[in-house]
């Protein structure tokens, strides 16, 4: 059902369709806590039906990009439920809200900055879509959806744990400046995405057809990419504080290697097909900053 609205229309419609996967995500959660002991486990149930549902609705519209906002959009809600869940609300869980707030806040601007409606697709999955037509369906679910979903999930665990950790003054001096570091670590990352979404916008207006090259575009090529890898690492940090050492740190690997793996290369594919002069840009400039 490909189908053309309004830019406010179309958010309108996609803000509805999260609310329906939130809500359903919740009395997942919560009908579901008879059978399964683990609210983590109930957690990520919950978030696999809300991406099923985001998925679903990407079907009948016919456009992989209603799922986009879902990235930005999950964690520092899901932060924020399990803190009135949990009843925990100690330093390293308000400054983990804080950061996911300002971070998502960030993210889902761009997302709406940049959002053309529903009947424009992000051209990644166009892209899929005509070059593999036998089994995008499946691309579509695991590739585009569920894989994001399960990535962004793990590296929400080290903070999902400081709700676990006793009140903040059981850490030592040590412990509080590394926790407030990867505090700040995550406030700079998401700042660097805001200053790099700013200059892109900018210079695209300015300079139609054109790579980025002012700013922190200068001198990396992808200093949004950077600050979301680096956000991720931020709250493991706050987690390593509280004295989080254990195979938590998959989590934020994991979201290094879908960048450094996937979609940088990608990226950097189009810009190489497309943008005359981009592979002496590539030359010059660092991947990251």
């Amino acid at each position: 059902m490909k189908r053309d609205y309004s830019k406010w229309c179309s958010v309108a419609l996609i803000t509805a369709i999260y609310v329906l996967a939130g809500v359903a995500g919740v009395l997942l959660f919560r009908f579901t806590a008879p059978v399964i002991a683990s609210p983590i486990v109930r957690l990520f149930m919950a978030d696999v039906l809300a991406t099923i549902i985001v998925w679903a609705f990407g079907l009948l519209y016919e456009n992989v990009s209603v799922y986009d906002p879902y990235w930005s959009v999950f964690p520092p809600v899901a932060f924020l439920i399990w803190a009135f869940y949990t009843g925990v609300w100690t330093l390293p869980v308000v400054l983990l809200l804080l950061a996911s707030w300002y971070w998502g806040w960030r993210l889902t601007r761009n997302w709406v900055i940049t959002f053309k409606g529903i009947a424009h697709e992000d051209w990644r999955y166009t892209k899929y879509r005509s070059q593999h037509p036998l089994v995008f369906h499946a691309i579509n679910f695991f590739g585009l959806n569920m894989v994001p979903t399960l990535v962004v999930f793990a590296a929400m665990l080290p903070g999902l744990q400081l709700y676990d950790f006793p009140v903040t003054g059981n850490l030592s001096p040590v412990a509080l400046i590394i926790l407030y570091f990867g505090f700040l670590v995550c406030l700079a990352s998401a700042t660097i995405q805001l200053i790099a979404d700013k200059q892109i916008h900018d210079f695209r207006a300015a300079n139609p057809g054109k790579y980025c090259t002012v700013g922190l575009w200068k001198h990396g090529r992808h200093p949004n990419y950077f600050g979301e890898i680096q956000f991720w690492w931020g709250i493991w940090i706050m987690y390593a504080a509280c004295g989080g050492f254990d195979w938590f740190i998959c989590g934020p690997i994991a979201m290094t290697a879908l960048f450094l793996g996937i979609s940088i290369p990608l990226m950097e594919k189009r810009q190489l097909a497309n943008k005359p002069g981009y592979a002496e840009y590539r030359k010059q400039t660092r991947i990251l900053i």
